[in-house]
């Protein structure tokens, strides 16, 4: 089942940019894609990297290696690999991260542990990839009122 979020409606008709679900599985396979690898892709190969599933250890090998063969395919050579994260913080919902609870205050949102722990795992993906300087965080408020924050 694919779920993309309300605040990237702007983008998943076309898929012209990376669907938080697409991150998720990325850093869960550990591959580093760059938007201008996903550029290159067809729609459907998109579609397909959408749909995949990434959520056991083989479904990830598989991810990985489909991923891989595309962007080598297409480059020349493998995506960049990323460490995988053994305990992802948007696996803990005992734990606020820091960078998470800042970027809330910064519009004066107190994001609270009952409201963490309430939050799907996508969705606390989706708070933390927001949060990161190398990504486009315009979205992070949206998201917060997208996932009932305020």
């Amino acid at each position: 089942m694919t779920h993309f979020f309300q605040f990237e409606k702007d983008f998943v008709d076309s898929l012209r940019c990376i669907p938080m679900q697409v991150r998720m599985k990325l850093d869960t396979c550990g591959v580093k894609l760059k938007l201008a690898h996903w550029h290159q892709f067809t729609q459907q190969e998109r579609q397909t990297l959408v749909e995949m599933p990434a959520t056991t250890a083989p479904e990830s090998q598989v991810y990985r290696q489909y991923l891989q063969d595309l962007v080598t395919n297409y480059t020349g050579q493998p995506a960049s690999e990323l460490a995988i994260e053994p305990n992802p913080a948007w696996m803990e919902a005992a734990t606020i991260p820091s960078d998470v609870q800042t970027k809330a205050q910064e519009f004066d949102v107190s994001l609270t542990l009952e409201q963490w722990e309430a939050l799907t795992t996508a969705q606390r993906f989706a708070l933390i990839k927001l949060t990161r300087p190398s990504h486009e965080n315009r979205n992070f408020l949206p998201a917060l009122k997208e996932f009932k924050i305020i």
